[in-house]
Parts: structure tokens; sequence; C-alpha cells
């Protein structure tokens, strides 16, 4: 009977241990916990616990001491720290109110009335009652904020104190496995350390026979067989349920699998969670523990939530059973083989902990955690080995692939990659990993055991968060793609309300996607460098001292004021786009600008408000004007040198904006060019030409150089027609043809109308000029072809005749072998006339 209560024992043990659990209370604050709920001695009932006061606040804190020499004493004392510091916001949100009050009772009764002067000697009294009231609760106040900040550094300085001492003991060397004293000191040990194990196992069985054989032993059972049901039946039936929940109702993409998978990944947790502490919660009421299988059995349900963590990545990220859902490009065959792993892995760390957590309870000897040391190190370098071996592709399994593959678009995209051969980066770190556990084995055998646990430990818990890394870069870059990417159906909304441009939804994907995975990766350190089996709790503590600022130089850098100025600048800039898309379609139509002046206003504003955003950004940053005025100093040298055409322009496209000699659709002429004026940026000015190209060109041209704006004051355009005729020409019928012709055309204005003059006489020739006006000048070149057209046709029926160019021909010198053989009649000379 003794060995089954044994056995039981430690069955339920274990079992509390594969369970996740919520973080209990630290010790001080559960002592605290039970002040509050104890009876007075009497008749058991409760009283209140004693008030908190700042000098018992003070006096818990100069208890504590400032050196340590153990890590146990650590954590006690930082769980004390912690409980001062909530005591002491505690005390100051209480006080709060009363503050408050008081302050708003002395403004009622107003302030004090200068010296000389008369006022009732009630409202006097009661005015320094109240101010000495008022000045003792905020001195208290101010007392207890100071008595949390020295309990935080206290709790700093401690863990900086535990980090001292781990690096301290890691380089100790003892005596090697392969050397006979290192078993002699086992065996000479072993007698100590087996009173202190039988003493904790009293302790065990005395809590599972009190909670087993106790009045309510039927309840215990029951709540045992279902936490324990709850833990496995509930785990599958979560993965199922979310799998069909996923198929029905996630978003169609690739947002679906890595959205699945962590949803698996958080049911497990939060079930195991739930599971564990209804299993121990069970059990610790109902049986009666002692403090040190107490602090086991805590412990154990601390350390749950790792092994909870470890099976649900494992399951979410080998999806067997459902390959289609699968986020890593693994193929079928390796995934079977893989299942079995997030349970080795689990169930071996598990024992690693739960042996060194004994040792730390029972103060085991040096040898036993010397051994403990070994056994760590082999355990997980034997299981790393084990799982290299696993990946590796069998020939096996690669031949029948081959032979049922004929051509390579037959195979998944994951078999022809596993086919095809491994990546480069899976050598590389196949290869380092082979390095490390080398390096454990023979560290072991040289007998740095600590260092050799470490590293063992390391490369597990590396192992474990490089894959809980993988599954949420792919979720963050899943979820940016879904939302913002052109071609998913938010980023199309999106489009259309905001009438964003494709490129622009795309790079603000791809630009989020990436400020994601690189916080992730200042976590994914932070957690690297916390022990094996660090809570989520702790490794957000960890990560807020490590990353609370970063100094470079006089600047420090703070990673929220970092979030928060990239915050500023993405809404800054939206509001911006909003404003100027509201000012283009809603209030500026409403006015009486001309469509040129509203996009000069348009785009004068959107320069105005981009820096502000900028600025609102870099004040968010904690960099203010002031500490970039040595930037701007150090930067006027370059702009003098390198960098002054560049402000020249921009300074000059203000100037077109602010003055508008030219504006947006004005048609100008500049040198041999000429165009619409299409767009005024901050460089340059872009010119569409005739031939519907466009010419850029920079802003300082239009300031320095002379430029003809055919539409600045009139936007009329002119068509010139310039026409010789002969002398013997009826000057007054080319005219009325002309200017009915002219008058005919539609494009032509009725005002001005149209006018001829006879500019004189050239060469022989008479010179008519016709002037007509067009709209714009944009339509004079095709008016112009039209009339000349319609001119010459009338000028043809009419029978007048049109000028014909002078020509001359020269006859070539004669050669000098004509003189001797004479011309024949018949054979006129060339080049002559007849």
């Amino acid at each position: 009977m003794r060995s089954i209560s044994r056995g039981l024992a430690a069955l339920l043990l274990l079992a509390a241990f594969a369970m996740t659990a919520v973080a209990a209370p630290p010790p001080a604050a559960k002592a605290t916990a039970v002040a509050v709920t104890a009876g007075d001695g009497s008749n058991g009932s409760p009283v209140p616990a004693p008030e908190i006061t700042v000098p018992a606040l003070r006096a818990r804190l100069d208890k504590i001491p400032e050196a340590v020499d153990t890590d146990d004493d650590v954590t006690a004392l930082v769980a004390q720290t912690q409980d001062i510091v909530a005591q002491a916001q505690r005390f100051v949100a209480s006080r709060a109110g009363p503050l408050a009050d008081l302050n708003a009772r002395l403004g009622e009764l107003g302030t004090a009335p200068p010296k000389g002067t008369a006022e009732d000697a009630d409202i006097t009294r009661q005015r320094a009652a109240l101010e000495k009231e008022r000045n003792a609760l905020d001195a208290d106040i101010r007392l207890a904020r100071l008595v949390a900040v020295d309990a935080q550094q206290r709790g700093s300085d401690l863990l900086a104190q535990r980090r001292a001492l781990f690096e301290a003991h890691l380089l100790e060397r003892s005596n090697s496995p392969l050397a006979g004293a290192f078993w002699r000191d086992i065996r000479s040990a072993w007698p100590t350390d087996r009173d202190r194990l039988v003493a904790l196992e009293k302790e065990v069985r005395t809590g599972v026979s009190t909670a087993l054989h106790g009045p309510e032993r039927g309840g215990v059972i029951a709540s045992l067989v279902g936490a324990l049901l709850l833990a496995l039946l509930g785990s599958w039936a979560a993965e199922h349920g979310l799998t069909r929940l996923a198929a029905r109702s996630f978003p169609m993409g690739r947002l679906r699998r890595s959205l699945l998978a962590v949803a698996m990944v958080t049911a497990t947790v939060l079930i195991v969670a739930l599971a564990a502490q209804w299993g121990w919660q069970t059990l610790e009421d109902a049986g009666q523990w002692g403090p040190t299988a107490q602090r086991l059995g805590e412990s154990v349900a601390n350390f749950a939530i790792f092994v909870g963590f470890v099976i649900g990545l494992g399951r979410a990220l080998l999806a067997n059973g459902r390959p289609s859902w699968r986020l890593p490009p693994m193929a079928d065959a390796m995934a079977a083989r893989m299942a079995p792993y997030p349970w080795l892995i689990a169930g071996v760390t598990t024992l690693i902990w739960l042996t060194t957590q004994i040792n730390t309870l029972v103060d085991a000897s040096l040898a036993a955690t010397v051994a403990t040391h070994v056994a760590t190190a082999l355990a997980l370098t034997a299981l790393t080995v084990v799982m290299l071996m696993r990946l590796r592709l069998p020939e096996a399994d690669v031949a029948p692939a081959i032979a049922a593959a004929p051509a390579p678009d037959a195979l998944k995209p994951e078999e022809a990659a596993a086919l095809a051969g491994r990546p480069l980066w899976v050598g590389l770190v196949t290869g380092a990993v082979a390095v490390v556990l080398i390096a454990i084995c023979v560290l072991a055998a040289f007998g740095y055991v600590s260092l050799a646990s470490f590293l063992a430990s390391q490369l597990t818990w590396t192992g474990v968060v490089g894959a809980a890394a993988y599954l949420l870069f792919k979720f963050t870059d899943d979820l940016f793609i879904a939302l913002l990417s052109s071609r998913s159906n938010a980023g199309q909304r999106l489009q259309k309300s905001l009438n964003v441009a494709p490129q622009t939804l795309d790079q603000a994907a791809i630009v989020l996607s990436a400020v994601g995975r690189v916080a992730l990766f200042f976590y994914l350190v932070i957690a690297l460098l916390a022990p094996l089996g660090t809570s989520p709790s702790e490794l957000f503590q960890r990560s807020g001292k490590v990353g609370s600022s970063l100094k470079v130089g006089q600047f420090e850098l703070v990673p929220g004021a970092l979030f928060g100025a990239l915050a500023v600048l993405v809404i800054g800039f939206l509001v911006l786009r909003l404003f100027k898309r509201w000012l283009d379609n809603s209030y500026l139509p409403s006015t009486t600008l001309e469509p040129g002046m509203r996009s000069s206003l348009t785009t004068l504003l959107g320069y105005v408000g981009g820096i502000l955003v900028v600025a609102s950004a870099l004040s968010a940053l904690g960099i203010g004007i002031e500490r970039i005025a040595w930037v701007a100093s150090a930067l006027s040298v370059g702009i003098g040198f390198g960098l002054q055409a560049i402000v020249q322009n921009f300074i000059s496209g203000l100037i077109l904006l602010a003055e508008r000699p030219v504006k947006v659709g004005d048609w100008v002429v500049l040198g041999t060019a000429e165009g619409d004026v299409r767009r005024i940026n901050v460089r340059a000015t872009e010119i569409q030409l005739g031939d519907r190209s466009t010419l850029i060109v920079p802003n300082s041209e239009f300031i320095t150089k002379t430029v003809r704006n055919m539409t600045l004051a009139n936007a009329e355009g002119r068509v010139l027609i310039r026409l010789p005729m002969p002398l013997t020409t009826d000057a007054q019928q080319v005219r009325t043809l002309m200017l009915a012709a002219c008058s005919t055309h539609e494009g032509v204005l009725a005002t001005p109308a149209p006018s001829l003059t006879l500019e004189g006489i050239e060469n022989g020739l008479l010179i008519f000029q016709a002037i007509a006006y067009v709209a714009s000048p944009r339509l004079a070149g095709g008016v112009r072809s039209d009339l000349l057209f319609v001119i010459l046709e009338e000028l043809k029926k009419a029978g007048l005749p049109m000028a014909t160019p002078t020509t001359m021909v020269m006859a070539p010198a004669e050669p000098a072998a004509a003189a001797v053989v004479p011309a024949t009649p018949s054979s006129p000379i060339p080049g002559t006339q007849t």
C-alpha cells in the first residue's frame, strides 16, 4: 500500500506538471492575502487587514538586504519588493480621491486675502485646517511614491546580482564524469540527499493522502479526472473545432493558415492552464501540504504553461492530418516523423526542470547539483541529435517520391524542395548546432558541467523560441498583407474610400510588416536571453527593463517613443491626405478660385502639413527643435556647396506657388519648348509638350530666366496667317475670301472679330496678314491648319493665282575636252534653257 501511495503521488505531480497553470501569487502577496482573511482567533470571523502606512512600507523595504548569496534568496526578495511596490501604489490610489476633495473644498473657500484685509474668522480656521490636512496627505503620497521607486530600484539591483552570481558559477570546473572522484562525491553525499528527498516525499504523500482520503474524496477524484480530460480531450476538441471554423469563417488567403495556427496555440495554452489551475487548486484545498511540497506544486503549475505552449506550437506547425494548412515547407512524411517530438521535448524538459527544482527545494548537495547538470547536458544533447537525424530525408522516402513523380510539376512545392536539396541556410544552421553539441560533450567531459548544461538548455530554448518566432513572423506578414495589400478585399476598400494608389498600399503593407517583424525580433532576442521555461510575465518584465531606453551619444532612444513617432507619422499623413482630398473635392470647388489656384493652394498646404507631421513625429521621438539645431548647422556647409541647387529649386518652387507667375494649367514658352504646366513639385515643374511627352524643368528656370506665359492675363489664343500674293492680284477679293473663311470657322471667336491687313510689298509680292482669336492657345495650331486648307481652296475656286518662288538654275562649267570635240546641232548644251 505504501508503494502504491508513492506511485500515485508521483503520478499526480507529473500530471499537474504537464498542465498549464495561472501564475501563483508571490509568497509575500499570499501572506498578505491570508492576513486579510484570517479570523480574530475567537470565532473565526474575518478581520480587516491592517491599514497600509508609509513608515511600515519603508520599514519592510529597509529589512530587505542589498546583497544575496543564492538565486533562491533573490527570487524571494524580488517578490517582496514587488509586493511593496503594489502596496505603495494602492496607498497612492486610495489617497488620490481625498486629496482631490480637499483641493476642491479649498477652491470653494477661495484664496487667502492679502495681509491687512479682514476675513471671517471661521473661514480662516477652515482654510488653515484644510491646508494642513492637504499638505499632510500630499506629503504621504510623495513619500509612498518614493518608497515605490526605491523598491523597484532594489529589485533591479537584486536581479543584477543574480545575473552576476549566474555568470560567476557558470565557468566553475568540477570533477569530470569520466573520473572516479565524480562518482565518489555522489556516493558520499547520497545519504544526506536521500534524507532530504524522503522529507519532501513525506510532505507530498501526506498532501496527496489527505486530499484523496478526506471527506470530499469523490469530489477530489472527479475534479482531477475532469482536469485531466479537459487538458487532453479539450485540446483535441479545440483543434478540430478551430479547423472547421477556419474553413468556414476565416478570410481567404494566406492569413487563414497562420491565423489558425496562432488560434490553436492560444487555445491549447488557455485550456491546459484552466485544467492545471483546476487540478492543483483541488489538491491544495483538499489536502494538507507542507511548505516545501506546496512550493513544488506551485512551481510545477507555473512551469506547465511552457509545456502546454511547446505541445500546442508543435502541433500547430506540423499540422498532421491537414497538410494544406501547414505553414513550414515540409513534406507529409517528414511531418509525420516529427509528430512525437513536441511531446518528447515537453517530457524531457519537464523531467530536467523537475529534478533541478527538487534539488533547489531540498537544498541538495553540490554533487547532486553537478550530476543534474551532467544529466541535463546529456539528455538535451541526445534529444537534439535524434531530432537532427529524423529531420534528414531518408533514401527510402526519396526513391518512391522520384519514381512516383516523373515530372516536377506533379510534386507539391514542399516535396519538390525536399527532393531538390536543402537550402544553404539549413546546412549552416545544422552545422552550427553540430558544433555546439560537440562543444557540450567536450565541456562535460572536462568538468565544465555548468557551462555544458547551460549551452544545452539554451540550445533547446533557442529552438522553441525560433519556432514561435517563425509562426509570429508568418502571422504578422500575412496580417498586414491581408489588411493593406491592393489585392485583398480590405485593401481594395481602402483604395476606393481613400483614393490611394495600389502601389502605395502594397508599400505600406510591406513597411508595416517589416516594422512588426523588427518588434518581434526585439522580443525574440530578449526571450533568447531568458532562462529555459520563462513565463510570459517575466519575459515582458525583462523586455521592459532591457528595452526601456537606448542611449546613442546624447540622445536617449526609447522603443515606445519609436512606435509613438511611427504612429504619429502614419496617422498624420493619413489625416493630411484626407484634408487635401476634402479641399480638392468639397471646399475649393465651392469658391471662386480658378483651378490652377486651387491646385497650387492644395500643394502648398500639403507641404506645410508634411512639415508639421514630421515635426510632430520628431517631438514624439523626443527630438526637439533645439536638439536638431546642430544638425542644421552641420548641414549648412553641405547646403552651401553640394545642396545649393536643390535648395534653390525648392525655394523657387515655393515662390511659384506663392506669387503664381506660372500656375498649373498655363501655356508657357520656355526657350524652344512650349506646353501646358501640369504639376509644380518641390524641385521641378512638369510641362506637357505637344507630342504628349513631359518636360521636367527645374523651378529656378522660371525665376531666373525669361518665360512667356501665354495664358497669364488672357487665356485666348491667336491665329496668324501671312499669305504672299502677286502684284496683279485683286486685293479686295482676297480680303473678302480670307475674312469669310475665318468668320465661318467654328473655332474662331466672334469677339474680338477676325481682321486682315495688307502688310506691304516684299520682293514684288503683296503680303496679306489675317489674325483670328480662339478660346485657348492650345487650339491655335489646329485652327490655323483648317483655315489654310479653306483659304487655299477658295482662292483656287476664284481663279486667283498664287505667288511662285523665283528659281535660278546655274549651268555647270564647260569641260576642257569640249573644245576639241565639235558640238552637233541636234545636241543642245546641258543646263541651258530653250
